[in-house]
């Protein structure tokens, strides 16, 4: 049994959690409750009938199932319209996609949640000599940081008033840094600043990792556009592959154009036998992300009380996504945690991992993923640049019962690694 082989200092341990987090549990189950309900509204609302389900081959003609998928993922994410398509293969392309179809030569697009994740950022331009980013198009950027892990308002204010810029984009997790993660309250009031100095420009959010968490969305907000993969939380471990693009329906008419042709839009697109896995994934949701939370609260807790540096968040701490982050101060220390929540997944246990490069970083990864769905973060997984101070960031756990047995059993082994 599993049982056996976690010490009894994290058995301890665990026991002594399951009393300390009741409140903090309490309230996670609270929010899975509010969102289940909305989720279920959608699909009543809808209509989803068993003949959405049906596999729509070729050009994808007449699929009243997407139609009636991307109308549910719409309301869901307080926003007009959506694109939920097998053809967005994972939330940077998903970005890229909206990106290139909103902006053209000659535009300028303001981060203001400071450096992208690194894997948008040769997209951007901001690395790398593709010609087919963004700054290779014609595309202007600019920045500018979060200040005490809020948005400088001043600054942006300011800077909208001259008049130039596009688009703003809201990166609302972390990504590989050391900053909080965005809070729904804090985007809104953002945006509300934002449109008194300026009402047209398009406010754009990467929701990746936060898909109900909190019991309203950036469409609830005011966002304009809101972009995620299918293989985090909306997919609720089910979906296999896909994203999606949410927001005002002029700007998903033009995404569409984008993504199939002029002309052609949200029309055309085959769902290869994809809608029954999305409608089930996003029905199922809510669990999932339930699941994600308790199980890195649980990390956060274990993690804090045995003296690892840097834990973020606390585990009593607010949370508005399903990462967890843990400093480890080497690169030794890096990979032995990465191997210890390997050899405690379910797919993979035997694989050994090491530091290596990776499509899309500019660092080498270290990386761990025991999942069903290749590369899905909303099971149980880890990953981090090989850079100093060394932050593993940790997301998922599609149960918490699983998800606390993992992460029990990989901190006995970390344990008996770091030790050596």
């Amino acid at each position: 049994m599993i049982k056996d082989n976690i010490s009894k200092e994290i058995l301890d341990l665990a026991n002594k959690a399951s009393v300390d987090l009741k409140d903090i549990f309490d309230n996670i189950d609270d929010i899975c409750q509010y969102n289940s309900e909305k989720v279920l509204q959608a699909f009543i609302d809808n209509k989803v009938s068993y003949s959405d389900f049906t596999d729509i081959n070729g050009y994808g003609n007449y699929d009243t199932g997407r139609r009636k998928l991307e109308s549910v993922f719409a309301s869901i994410l307080g926003m007009e319209d959506s694109l939920v398509r097998p053809q967005i293969m994972s939330g940077t392309n998903a970005l890229y996609l909206a990106f290139s179809a909103l902006l053209k030569y000659g535009d300028t697009m303001i981060s203001i949640t400071g450096t992208p994740y690194d894997s948008l950022q040769e997209m951007l331009g901001l690395i790398g000599s593709s010609s087919q980013s963004l700054k290779a198009y014609g595309v202007k950027y600019e920045q500018i940081d979060l200040v005490d892990n809020n948005f400088n308002t001043k600054a942006i204010c300011e800077r909208l008033k001259k008049g130039d810029i596009k688009l703003v984009e809201i990166q609302r997790s972390r990504g590989y840094s050391s900053r909080d993660s965005l809070t729904i309250e804090k985007i809104g009031n953002v945006i509300k600043e934002i449109r008194k100095v300026d009402k047209d420009v398009i406010i754009f959010v990467d929701n990746c990792y936060g898909e109900l968490v909190e019991k309203q969305e950036p469409g609830d907000v005011g966002a304009d556009i809101t972009v995620g993969s299918l293989m985090k939380n909306l997919g609720g471990g089910i979906a296999s592959t896909g994203g999606y693009i949410a927001g005002k329906t002029k700007y998903i008419e033009m995404i569409a154009d984008r993504l199939t042709a002029p002309g052609i839009g949200k029309d055309l697109g085959a769902n290869f036998n994809q809608n029954i896995s999305f409608f089930k994934g996003v029905f199922m949701a809510p669990n999932a992300v339930k699941g994600a939370l308790k199980t890195q609260v649980f990390a956060s807790y274990m993690l804090e009380k045995m003296g690892f540096n840097n834990v973020k968040p606390r585990y009593n701490e607010y949370r508005t996504d399903i990462i967890q982050t843990v400093e480890l101060n080497s690169k030794q220390n890096l990979v032995a945690f990465a191997q210890g929540l390997q050899a405690s997944s379910p797919v993979d246990s035997n694989i050994y991992v090491q530091a290596s490069p990776m499509p899309g970083y500019p660092f080498d990864e270290v990386m761990a993923a025991g999942c069903f769905t290749q590369g899905s973060t909303i099971e149980l997984s880890c990953d981090a640049p090989v850079v100093e101070p060394y932050t593993m960031y940790m997301q998922g756990g599609l149960t918490y019962e699983y998800g606390k047995l993992s992460i029990m059993l990989a901190l006995t082994k970390i344990n008996e690694k770091l030790k050596k």
